[in-house]
C-alpha cells in the first residue's frame, strides 16, 4: 500500500526549459530576515576535555571555529553557486558543551534585511565551524563524527515564522508575516 505523498513546491533554481539559474529576486520586497542552525560534532571524551580546558596545540578551538563561521557565512555566494550575495547585518556562532554526549553543539544566526533568506548562510556557518573544530582535534581524534545539522527556525519573507524540531522531524509554520 502506498501512502499518498505531499505535493511538492516547484524547484525554483530551474527554468522551464529545466537549466539551472539564479532565481530573481527583484520584485521580492526586502524584509528582516533570520535564520537559526545547529549541529554538532562528537567526539571522544578526552578530547572534549581538550577542549575545554584550551590545551589544544593549536590555540584556542572555539574562538576560533566561531570566527571561521562567521567568515563562511559572509563567504556563502562563493561557495555555493546560485545563492545571491547578501549584505549581512549579523552573524552569531554560538557552542554548547554537552558532556553526557561527548559532543559540542553549534548554533548560528544570520541575519539581514534583503529579498532573499538567510540559511544557507547559517547552514554554512555551523558546518565550518564544525570543520574547524575537527581539523584543530584530528591530531588527537579522528573519529570526530558530525550530527543532525539542520535550519531550526527562519524568520522573515513570504512564508513567515518557521521552526523545526529535529527530535521528531516535525516542523511548522508559527506566524506569516
Amino acid at each position: 500500500m502506498t501512502t499518498p505523498k505531499e505535493p511538492q513546491a516547484a524547484l525554483t533554481h530551474f527554468d522551464q526549459q529545466g537549466q539551472a539559474h539564479m532565481v530573481d529576486v527583484g520584485s521580492k520586497p526586502a524584509t528582516h530576515r533570520v535564520a537559526v542552525a545547529t549541529g554538532e560534532i562528537q567526539m571522544q571524551p578526552e578530547t572534549l576535555a581538550i577542549i575545554q580546558s584550551g590545551t589544544a596545540k593549536k590555540g584556542d578551538v572555539l574562538g576560533i571555529a566561531r570566527i571561521a563561521g562567521i567568515m563562511a557565512a559572509k563567504k556563502t555566494s562563493d561557495l555555493i553557486p546560485l545563492c545571491h550575495p547578501l549584505a549581512l547585518t549579523r552573524v552569531a556562532v554560538e557552542f554548547e558543551i554537552k558532556e553526557k554526549e561527548s559532543a559540542v553543539q553549534c548554533t548560528a544566526t544570520v541575519e539581514t534585511v534583503g529579498q532573499t533568506g538567510v540559511e544557507l548562510e547559517a547552514l554554512t556557518a555551523v558546518q565550518i565551524a564544525l570543520l574547524t573544530i575537527y581539523d584543530m582535534c584530528k591530531a588527537v581524534d579522528r573519529s570526530m563524527t558530525f550530527n543532525c545539522v539542520h535550519v531550526s527556525r527562519k524568520q522573515g519573507g513570504k512564508s513567515g515564522t518557521w521552526e523545526t524540531n529535529p527530535s521528531n522531524g516535525k516542523s511548522k509554520t508559527l506566524a506569516k508575516d
